[in-house]
């Protein structure tokens, strides 16, 4: 068994920040921190400075690597999307399928199942859709937009029970609070989005099991002055919310807002597509065509489309444009993530996987480690 000793950098276990530390992985999984004066036993990682923490957890992850998740050749996609976000820095994250036919999500359930234990850093799927509301489709496919079915929750329930976590993204206007119970209760992670919900249409959801929010402020019923609407739910019950902290999907002075009254559920997403990590400039999306441009993804309308950005570059804007420290945007992307789908990953505590990233001092992504391993890590789009 090879013993690293990870040192000269601070550390961050998932929670908090250390200082005079150096970090213990043996076999591939975390031993502990120890002082660094007591590490003197194993093969020196020096770091030369930064900030070493747990692996990034993403849990709305579209494509990348210059593939979209989709119902043609799923399993080879989640397994491409896996390595490109763990060379960002990501090492751990759902790969995401957009709104598409029942067949298609068929087939994505079923490579998810085969991909448990086969793929390094699979966690689980989340199927955006296809239970949305026609009024708040952003760029899903209105035609495989649809209410939920028996035979949906049928397929649904079955494949929880061979995955790890799976998180399914839908409306109020597509699902009934009965059927939102039922898919809580086989223990999947209802997320509402794409919704034009009243703020009771949203509590009713959120007490039948719906716990999650998903791209605040995007594709959703806004907060008015009468009617607070689902992004006024998101900021008062106590759902977990992603966030795409970019600067595009949300503007600067609007997100510090959402992290003031809702910081402790935040946690950030990319809601990456294909591009991830490649230089592609455009790339189809149920036949129309996404550009990238400007740092964003949009259809030729104009309409955003996902996200053009990494883990990495949403902790660095949380820190340098909203004013997060250190501690508030790693955790958003590591442990509270993680948290939210019942992983243990993370966090850098005793037993877990070594997946870990070290940040320069100005949080550049500089390297990655998947299971004490290091990743060839993707910097120049991180």
């Amino acid at each position: 068994m090879e013993r690293l000793i990870f040192t000269g950098a601070q550390i961050f276990d998932g929670t908090i920040l250390h200082e005079g530390h150096a970090l213990v992985v043996e076999d591939g999984r975390i031993l502990g921190l120890v002082a660094r004066h007591e590490a003197t036993e194993g093969r020196q990682v020096q770091l030369g400075g930064g900030t070493l923490a747990p692996g990034l957890i993403d849990l709305q992850v579209n494509g990348g690597g210059g593939v979209m998740l989709s119902g043609d050749a799923p399993l080879q996609a989640i397994a491409t999307i896996c390595a490109a976000h763990a060379r960002l820095g990501t090492t751990g994250l759902l790969p995401t399928l957009i709104t598409d036919s029942f067949e298609a999500t068929r087939a994505v359930l079923a490579a998810g199942v085969a991909a448990v234990g086969r793929v390094p850093g699979f966690l689980g799927l989340h199927l955006e859709g296809p239970h949305l509301d026609p009024r708040r489709p952003g760029c899903h496919p209105p035609q495989y937009i649809r209410p939920m079915q028996d035979e949906d929750i049928e397929l649904l329930c079955e494949a929880r029970a061979g995955l790890p976590a799976l998180m399914v993204t839908l409306a109020p206007a597509a699902a009934t609070p009965a059927q939102i119970a039922q898919l809580h209760d086989a223990g999947v992670v209802v997320a509402l989005g794409h919704a034009e919900a009243s703020y009771a249409e949203a509590a009713v959801a959120q007490a039948a099991g719906a716990h999650v929010v998903t791209h605040l402020f995007n594709a959703m019923s806004q907060l008015g002055s009468r009617e607070p609407g689902l992004v006024g739910a998101a900021l008062s019950l106590p759902f977990a919310v992603g966030l795409i902290a970019d600067g595009i999907h949300v503007a600067p002075e609007t997100a510090r807002l959402a992290l003031r009254l809702a910081g402790e559920r935040i946690f950030l997403v990319t809601d990456a597509m294909a591009p991830a990590g490649t230089g592609l400039t455009e790339f189809p999306l149920a036949g129309r065509r996404i550009l990238r441009k400007g740092a964003a993804l949009r259809l030729e309308n104009g309409t955003l489309a996902g996200a053009d950005l990494s883990l990495p570059q949403a902790i660095r804007f949380c820190i340098t444009d909203l004013g997060c420290t250190p501690e508030q945007a790693l955790t958003m992307a590591t442990s509270r993530p993680a948290a939210v789908i019942g992983a243990e990953v993370g966090r850098i505590a005793r037993g877990l996987p070594a997946d870990l990233v070290h940040f320069t001092e100005d949080w550049q992504l500089s390297r990655v480690w998947q299971g004490g391993v290091e990743v060839q890590a993707n910097s120049s789009t991180a």
